[in-house]
């Protein structure tokens, strides 16, 4: 089905399924690879994924100005073209800052938000529903999403937060999830009702969140496995629990490539071997994988080769650059 952006606003509902998170490619010299972004969202969406976000963890987007966080989701826009849908992270620990990136992506036509509980300042309970109810007021037509992530801001949103702001802000449609406190998942769906929208988040938690009423999921190791992981998603939904087992069980040498050294670097350097990206760059104080990381990598690599998404020619970086030369 082909949409405009923007057109699952009115429906959130059906944000559902793999929502692939994108790392945001960078050149070698550290620039926003736009090109790169483009080949990696064409072929995200070839092997299947239901939608795409940018600028989550994976994205790298503490290390990217706002400006940058918004050309970057215009490029996706422009790429997806209306074919699935977009939930970018819009989100900052500054409040002004994530007004205007939210108001940039809605301009560009997305359609959710997906907005990072604000970093190292660890506000309280209240603090958080007044940030969220703030952000939401701002864009009322936009479905807002809070992402929880509590390894990285120092700060969880708590279930009855949750069900507060899902009961006063009508734009406040679900959370993603990013804790491996798997009983939490639940309490903020009891807390909240089973209409909350939940993404899970943690890879090794996406398949068993479903049985909880899960939306879906926002799993890094879409970036490197697309099509199994949407494979996963549609054999539960269909009933077929043991393909779904498997599937869940033969990517765990892929989720723990990705946390050999700090995400997104890994992910990065595979999809430059790939051909996918045309360099592996990660922003400062991130590195590149050192030797023995890039060993276990390539280990991982093997172990999990059979889920592993194809490349092939005409999915490449290199190809795509030939046709736009000859153009």
């Amino acid at each position: 089905m082909s949409n405009t952006p923007g057109a699952w606003r009115t429906r959130p509902e059906e944000l559902t399924g793999s929502i692939a998170p994108v790392v945001t490619p960078f050149t070698a010299d550290g620039a926003v690879d736009h090109e790169s972004l483009a080949n990696l969202v064409d072929w995200q969406l070839k092997q299947g994924s239901d939608g795409i976000s940018i600028g989550g963890s994976t994205g790298e987007p503490s290390a990217q100005t706002i400006d940058e966080r918004a050309a970057a989701i215009r490029t996706v826009i422009k790429t997806v073209d209306g074919r699935v849908p977009v939930v970018p992270g819009t989100g900052s620990a500054k409040l002004d800052e994530t007004i205007e990136l939210t108001g940039a992506a809605h301009d560009a036509g997305v359609d959710a938000a997906l907005i990072i509980t604000p970093y190292y300042a660890r506000p309280t309970q209240e603090a958080l529903y007044v940030w969220y109810k703030t952000v939401a007021a701002e864009y009322p037509d936009l479905p807002i999403i809070a992402y929880n992530v509590p390894s990285r801001t120092a700060v969880e949103i708590a279930p009855e937060t949750v069900a507060r702001l899902h009961r006063d802000v009508p734009n406040f449609v679900g959370i993603k999830e990013t804790t491996k406190d798997f009983e939490h998942f639940s309490r903020v769906i009891k807390a909240a009702g089973r209409d909350l929208l939940v993404w899970s988040g943690i890879e090794l938690l996406c398949l068993p969140l479903l049985a909880l009423g899960g939306t879906g999921f926002i799993s890094a190791t879409a970036n490197i496995a697309p099509a199994a992981t949407k494979k996963m998603y549609d054999a539960f939904r269909a009933g077929r629990l043991e393909e779904a087992l498997d599937i869940h069980y033969g990517v765990h040498p892929l989720v723990d490539l990705i946390f050999v050294e700090t995400n997104p670097a890994p992910v990065k350097w595979v999809l430059e071997q790939r051909g996918l990206i045309s360099s592996g760059h990660v922003r400062s104080p991130l590195i590149a994988p050192t030797e023995a990381g890039k060993d276990k990598i390539r280990a991982l690599l093997a172990e999990g080769a059979e889920h592993l998404s194809p490349v092939d020619d005409g999915d490449t970086i290199a190809a795509r650059a030939a046709t736009n030369g000859g153009e």
